[in-house]
């Protein structure tokens, strides 16, 4: 049976409905991205414009997905548009190094502590391949731990604790070691048990953009005992690396790894992704190196000029400019309307998260969200998840002009430094709208 929630959406977006229609018969879904699958079905966009964006029914909506966390400058930024634009006139492709990619990876190492070389992708997914394979290569070792729900990419190996694992062998999966988050004793014991591990990755604000966070002591932890047993830490910073601080999270806590991988607002809106760290780690590539373990490295489009130009263009207002600032401070206000607003409509739940990442969660208060106040924060937030509530949540939001990611039990919203004031307090009394909505369905 179609709930009010869903007929509304249906009313609202019958554009979208008909493309996917045609979409079934070409994408597996429908879709291209699983992270855009909806039920009943996604939306289709036209163009966006700071912090806004439409679809092609006319709608316009609050964008909190910001191009999946990369946009964080806002659509169409005008010096983006005009140094791609630029550049397209005179190439895009010139199959040699360029002075585009030294200036690209300078910035890098200004504003990335661990940064002492980088080596450029074109995903966040390919960086943390490397990123492993570097680590496995210099250590001489093979396993890699990683943490539960840590997501890094959709290869083979660090998938593994996921779902979606068909076709990897598990000869590839008996590499990998998953482990619950900020509990050092777990790793500890993993390491005493093993002198084959090469490395341990994560996300440094936990699983999820941060929905599970994970504690800075634990990052202290890590780097402790990773310095004592020779093993390398990574921090992927696909999401967090020039968002919840311009040095991202190593340099919002203070902790430096090895390796740090990046993505997302590293090529300001347009496909790069890097990996960095110490310069004998990232050496591993270099062909004075033993053949059978030197890391061999191609990619057509690594530090292409297009992608160069507006990773260069976003990293210099990163760094001359109070972007990080004004998307934290639209943080704070959202995260602060929404928990006002689940006051006023006495709906249990709360709103938490990182400077600009910024999560929605109901039936959990704010102690059972902090991993210093719960010690099994990340695995409460899994179980508080209802699936039927995120999903009619959701729809209720996009029928009121607000595009939100899915978290378990909630939302996701990722801000940009183009959200104004009136973005904000308008998506505050849309998420209400939502909540009442939902309440009116039994859900809440």
């Amino acid at each position: 049976m179609v709930s009010t929630i869903e007929q509304r959406y249906y009313d609202l977006h019958t554009g979208s409905a008909e493309r996917w229609a045609t979409a079934r018969d070409i994408f597996p879904d429908g879709v291209t991205h699983d992270g855009r699958r909806m039920s009943p079905f996604p939306l289709y966009g036209t163009h966006g414009q700071g912090g806004v964006k439409w679809d092609v029914d006319g709608n316009r909506i609050i964008d909190f997905w910001t191009g999946h966390g990369s946009m964080m400058l806002g659509h169409a930024h005008p010096e983006i548009v005009r140094v791609v634009q630029e550049q397209v006139a005179i190439g895009t492709h010139l199959s040699m190094s360029s002075d585009l990619e030294i200036r690209w990876a300078q910035l890098v190492q200004q504003l990335i502590q661990s940064a002492e070389k980088v080596r450029f992708h074109s995903s966040g997914t390919e960086a943390t391949m490397m990123a492993i394979r570097m680590a496995r290569a210099y250590t001489g070792k093979t396993k890699v731990i990683k943490f539960e729900e840590h997501f890094h990419g959709w290869s083979d190996y660090l998938a593994a604790g996921g779902a979606g694992l068909g076709g990897i062998p598990q000869e590839t999966l008996s590499t990998m070691i998953v482990l619950p988050p900020n509990d050092i004793d777990t790793v500890e014991e993993a390491l005493q048990r093993s002198d084959d591990i090469a490395a341990i990755i994560l996300e440094p604000t936990g699983a999820h953009m941060g929905l599970e966070p994970i504690s800075p002591t634990f990052l202290q932890q890590l780097r402790d005992i990773t310095e004592q047993n020779g093993v390398v830490l990574i921090f992927d910073e696909v999401v967090t690396g020039f968002r919840v601080a311009k040095g991202g999270a190593q340099s919002l806590y203070g902790v430096t790894p090895d390796m740090t991988t990046m993505a997302k607002i590293l090529g300001g809106g347009l496909p790069g992704g890097a990996v960095a760290g110490k310069a004998d780690i990232i050496n591993m590539i270099e062909g004075g190196n033993d053949p059978s373990r030197r890391v061999a490295h191609n990619g057509t489009f690594n530090a292409n000029p297009l992608s160069a130009v507006a990773g260069i263009r976003a990293l210099e207002l990163v760094q001359t400019s109070d972007v990080n600032a004004r998307a934290a401070t639209m943080g704070e206000r959202l995260k602060a309307g929404i928990n006002e607003t689940l006051t006023k409509l006495e709906i249990p739940g709360c709103a938490t998260g990182v400077n600009s990442l910024i999560f929605l969660r109901l039936n959990v208060d704010e102690d059972a969200a902090d991993p210093d106040k719960n010690p099994n924060a990340a695995r409460d937030m899994r179980n508080s998840d209802d699936a039927k509530l995120q999903e009619q949540l959701g729809l209720a939001m996009l029928n009121y002009g607000v595009h939100a990611g899915n978290a378990h039990g909630g939302a996701r919203f990722i801000l940009s430094a183009a959200h104004t004031e009136q973005d904000i307090d308008e998506s505050v009394a849309a998420i209400g709208n939502a909540l009442s909505d939902a309440r009116e369905q039994g859900l809440v």
